[in-house]
Formats: C-alpha cells, structure tokens, sequence
C-alpha cells in the first residue's frame, strides 16, 4: 500500500503556499499519498496555479486554523481545526503519519489527545539530528516540555535510543545528560536526581556531558529537559548562521578569496546541508501512539519536503512499531 502524509496545510507563517508547493514537490519525488488539510477552497484554488503533477495529492476541508498564539481555551472553541481534522485521519488509518508547521503546543495538546500515549511514557518528547566529529547525536528533549520530572528524562533516553538504533542506525547507541560538568553529582537537582535513575534503566549511559562531548561524538543520544534543549537548539542554530555569514564575508573580501570561495564553495555547501534547519524540517514528537512531526512556523517549500520526507522516512522504518515494541518490554520489565 502506497504511503499518505497527512499536511497541515494551514501551519506555516505563510500558509498554504509553502505546504501547497511543498506537496506537490513531494508526492512525485517519493512516490506517495498526500492529503492537505484546511480549506478546502482555499486550497483548490491555490493548486490550480501552480505546475506539476497533483494527481496524487487529496484535499479535505477544515474550516478553522489554529493560530500561533492560541492556547487550549482557544482551541477548544475551534473544534474543526486543520490540525485536529489532520490526526484524526491517521487515527483512522487514511493516512500513516500526520506533518504540521504550526503551534507546537497545540501539537502536543492534539497529539496526546487524538493518539494517546505508548504504553510506559508519560509525556512525549521532541527530537532532533546534530552533527558531531564522529557522526550524529540525537538530541531530545528539544522544546516539548520546559518542566519535567527525573522520570521523564529517563523515557526522553528510552525513545531517543530507540530513534538513533531505528532511523540513524547505531546499534547501541551511547547516551549522554546534558549538564554543566561532567563529574557525577554535577548540575541542577533535575540532572542529580535522573542520571542515576538513566543509569539503572539503560546500560549504555555514560553520564554527564558538557557541549564539547556533545559535538566530539562522545555520545549518540543526549537527553535534556525541553527548556534548556530549545535554548541549546536556537544557540547552535544561530551560531551557525553567524559563522557561515563571517566566513563568506572574509572569502568575499578581495579577489584572491574569492577564488579560494570558489574552489571550496561544494564543501561550504556540504556544511551548511548538514547544519540548516531547512534540510531537517521537521522533528518528530516522540512518545505518542501515533506519528506526529512538527516543522518551524517559518518553513519555506523546500523545508516543508524535507519535513514530509521525514516522516515518511520514519513510516519507511516502522519506527511507531519498533518504539512500542521496545517501550513496552521495558514498561513490563
């Protein structure tokens, strides 16, 4: 059976063209079902303009969107969201996987709601991918929970072992906690309380990490509490940024440069592919019972493919599968 993302396509700041143009895109360059949630003349209308085949694209109509600044009273006064109406077709099996660029907060209020929760997980975490010196290092909890209890650190650790074996294919992935030394015993009453409690549940826990042994490949998997890995994410993000600015200024700077720019332009690209959020696109939200991948708000086409490719990367993978099959035998353990 050919794959359907489900597209919220009343996510983006600029909604719909990104998620119109975006789908378009996507379902011919991965062969695959998608199905655009919002309204539904809107959206008609919108891909009547633009080129390319659509014939694998379906629209279904919900009349309200969620605004970035809505709450849950909010929400709740909007019954027949693009957002609610997205889930609930792959609740109902019409779709395997549900992509969105909007208000994370309402993700998760919908997520929990719609899908329930994976036997054994309390709450769920949002993931992301970094770079390191040896390969990569799946970061979580990124932005899904500003407060969280020792415990949920150490479901963050179990999800995110599961995601870096399953999709970034490191057998027994090494897990790290975000502190500020790496002596045990280090950081605030959160990071004392969980490492000994990560310790216990997962056997390849190395304890304590700082920045460095993140990006020095030190470990596979480092866990956060959400408020400290948005603020870590956002950091990276903008330092990135700043430097990539700064080295093509000083390449710019005279004709000598400008040569060197020229000849080490296809490695700069290499760089920035691996460090741009637009080529992520969207970080899944781990712990449902149910597969729920949430994109930046600012996201243009081109992020919105890579977001649409990620999961469906991750139906590719039956990761809801391998994730419930591994929470489960440790929740009865």
């Amino acid at each position: 059976m050919k794959t359907t993302i489900i597209l919220d396509a009343m996510g983006t700041d600029d909604h719909p063209q990104p998620e119109l143009e975006a789908a378009i895109i996507a379902s011919n360059k991965f062969d695959i079902n998608i199905t655009l949630v919002g309204k539904s003349a809107v959206l008609q209308e919108g891909l009547e303009k633009l080129d390319g085949d659509k014939s694998r694209i379906n629209i279904v109509e919900a009349p309200e969107v969620l605004m970035m600044s809505d709450h849950i009273r909010e929400a709740r006064a909007k019954k027949d969201n693009s957002m609610q109406i997205g889930m609930d077709l792959v609740k109902r099996g019409i779709g395997q996987a549900f992509v969105t660029a909007g208000n994370t907060g309402m993700a998760m209020y919908y997520g929990i709601k719609t899908f329930g929760m994976i036997p054994g997980i309390d709450r769920p975490c949002l993931m992301e991918v970094l770079p390191t010196q040896t390969g990569k290092c799946v970061l979580a909890d990124i932005g899904a929970n500003a407060e969280v209890r020792p415990e949920f650190l150490v479901q963050f650790a179990q999800m995110a072992s599961v995601y870096s074996r399953v999709m970034v294919g490191i057998e027994n992935p090494r897990i790290g906690l975000i502190a500020n030394g790496e002596e045990e015993g280090k950081g605030n009453e959160l990071t004392k309380q969980a490492g000994p409690l990560i310790k216990a549940a997962l056997p390849n826990f190395v304890g304590n990490i700082e920045g460095k042994e993140l990006f020095g490949g030190k470990v596979d998997v480092a866990i956060t509490d959400g408020f400290t890995g948005n603020v870590l994410l956002k950091s990276i993000e903008a330092v990135t940024s700043l430097i990539m600015k700064k080295v093509k200024e000083g390449l710019m700077s005279s004709p000598r440069t400008k040569i060197g720019a020229l000849l080490a332009k296809p490695a700069f690209t290499e760089v920035r592919k691996m460090l741009d959020p637009a080529e992520i696109g969207s970080a899944p939200l781990l712990g449902l019972d149910g597969l729920v991948f949430i994109g930046h708000g600012r996201s243009d086409a081109h992020s919105m493919v890579s977001a649409i490719e990620r999961a469906y990367n991750a139906v590719q993978s039956d990761l809801l599968q391998y994730l419930q099959e591994s929470l489960s035998k440790r929740s009865s353990s």
